[in-house]
């Protein structure tokens, strides 16, 4: 007998990065048959308010490891259970170590809010999401955390430790009801690629997909051609490297 696809629906479901881009769809889709509990540091769009009663909007700046653990503190301590935890949210600066732009100051930036912040956001809910009936965490990464490009090397390293964490953190919750499951991009049509030419897959389109990833339960869902990404990195590690150490997106 098949295992029945998991439901989002009646859920309280913490999301990270609402405000645009991936996020923000995800939150329209999930927000008239789910209650949310939206983190970021600006205030998402007014979203359809559930049966359940409005959704809610937590303000840290995800940048600040404190705001963060303050954010789960005030979020926990109600003991609402939290169903799933979608951490969204990401920065990804361009310039590369040698380019006379280069800002140092946003390295630690960029590895908080893409690294760090999720693991503070994880680590501070499982208690809440222990209460919870078939609890989930998703952790959208991209096909760079597999094979990083010449430049973003700090965003590459960053989705390549989100990659690593999340696989361990399966092992740790192994003996609980907790799923640990990631969502690796391609390149998306958002914000953050603006005046980046390309295929762009729409954020919507993306949305959609690590939604559906989320009801069949893929433990690491490859959307668009990141499938393609990981097979070629399975047949030919060089070959992929040097495909993404000359893709300048």
């Amino acid at each position: 007998m098949m295992k029945a696809a998991m439901k989002l629906t009646d859920r309280h479901i913490v999301l990270t990065g609402a405000t645009s881009g991936i996020g923000r769809e995800i939150a329209t889709m999930l927000a008239p048959a789910n209650r949310l509990t939206m983190v970021g540091r600006r205030h998402p769009p007014v979203l359809e308010p559930t049966a359940a009663g409005p959704h809610r909007f937590i303000e840290a700046d995800l940048a600040d490891p404190e705001a963060v653990r303050i954010a789960a503190v005030v979020l926990a301590a109600d003991g609402t259970p939290v169903d799933g935890l979608i951490n969204c949210a990401a920065v990804q600066f361009t310039p590369r170590l040698v380019d006379p732009d280069f800002d140092p100051s946003g390295v630690a930036r960029e590895v908080a809010i893409n690294f760090v912040g999720p693991v503070l956001l994880i680590a501070g809910l499982l208690e809440a999401m222990e209460r919870a009936d078939a609890p989930f965490i998703l952790n959208v990464n991209s096909g760079l955390g597999l094979v990083p490009k010449a430049r973003s090397a700090v965003y590459c390293a960053s989705k390549a430790a989100l990659d690593s964490f999340s696989r361990s953190l399966r092992g740790q919750l192994a003996d609980t009801q907790i799923q640990v499951m990631q969502a690796f991009l391609p390149v998306v049509d958002t914000p953050m690629t603006e005046g980046r030419g390309g295929d762009k897959m729409s954020a919507a389109s993306a949305a959609r997909a690590i939604l559906r990833g989320i009801e069949r339960e893929v433990a690491d869902n490859d959307i668009g051609k990141v499938s393609l990404l990981r097979m070629l990195r399975r047949l030919s590690p060089r070959l992929a490297a040097r495909v993404m150490q000359g893709h300048g997106q």
